[in-house]
């Protein structure tokens, strides 16, 4: 690869960091990305970062821009000032950067120059590479949906799961945990996981190694799955930074044109979301399997 292209990790911001039109995109949440750890060193002449949120993973992804940043390359990192903007600078900074700063729309922008050595690489790395939780021995990584921890909503909806028989799908399918359970049915013949990250796609390869699992690197709103028996899903409803209650309500149209005719839909909310109406609309049949907790479990029936 050319010291003399660029790359972008996350959606373009043209008012905050102007990045080239033709960037690589290194991004695991745009399908077609390139992975961002495998890229070789000094590739790349400049690097725009939308820097993630959580603190472990944005250090990573920091210090992997630094990495592939050919010597004197830029890094324009950016970031919401209560999302991990205001840390920034001290963080770049502790990677051995010179760092000019500048405010813009609420966030924070980082220039620097990559440094002749990057301090503490090697642990910001590994600190933020894919690991093992140590209670159950799956792998996960930092940044992936409730990495270090079982979510809430995840195990309530394992609580009440039923055997299930036939071809299904889970819809954004994280790790592995939900389609870890429904493959312990032996009349389930196949089950196809959809998760729009690709690190949560590449650490669920080596949590579920039943051979009737598949594997889609994709937008649920996109798939293309029909005639299902049944679908599990516990949906995000947080995107960009905030919370957006339509990415489930997309779920579950999603999910009803995926099912075939009396195919069932097995979703997990948050109390509060409004899903009820648009699960009313969608399916013949809709139950409350079980509420507490904060969260509500359906059936939804086509």
């Amino acid at each position: 690869m050319s010291a003399i292209s660029t790359a972008l990790y996350g959606q373009a911001d043209h008012d905050l960091a102007p990045s080239a039109s033709d960037a690589v995109q290194l991004s695991p949440f745009i399908v077609g990305s390139t992975d961002l750890a495998s890229v070789a060193d000094e590739s790349f002449s400049a690097v725009t970062v939308r820097a993630p949120a959580g603190a472990v993973e944005r250090r990573f992804v920091l210090a992997q821009a630094l990495r592939i940043l050919a010597p004197g390359g830029r890094l324009t990192a950016f970031a919401p000032k209560d999302r991990g903007g205001l840390r920034l600078k001290k963080e770049l900074q502790a990677l051995g950067c010179e760092v000019g700063e500048s405010a813009r729309r609420h966030n924070r922008i980082c220039l620097v120059v990559r440094p002749s050595e990057i301090t503490g690489l090697k642990e910001a790395l590994a600190s933020g590479a894919p690991r093992r939780i140590s209670d159950d021995g799956l792998w996960t990584q930092p940044g992936v949906f409730s990495w270090d921890r079982l979510d809430a909503g995840t195990n309530a909806l394992l609580q009440v799961l039923p055997p299930f028989a036939g071809v299904g799908a889970d819809f954004g399918s994280g790790i592995g945990i939900l389609a870890l359970n429904v493959l312990a049915s032996p009349k389930v013949t196949k089950l196809t996981l959809v998760e729009l990250d690709h690190r949560a796609v590449e650490v669920s390869k080596r949590n579920v190694t039943d051979p009737r699992a598949d594997f889609v690197w994709g937008d649920v709103r996109q798939a293309e799955l029909k005639d299902l028996d049944f679908i599990v899903s516990n949906p995000p409803f947080h995107e960009g930074g905030g919370e957006d209650k339509t990415l489930g309500q997309a779920f579950i149209t999603s999910a009803a044109g995926a099912l075939r005719k009396g195919g069932t839909l097995w979703i997990v909310a948050n109390r509060h979301l409004p899903y009820e109406a648009i699960l009313g609309e969608s399916f013949a049949k809709v139950r409350l399997v079980g509420e507490g907790s904060g969260y509500k479990v359906f059936e939804a029936r086509k």
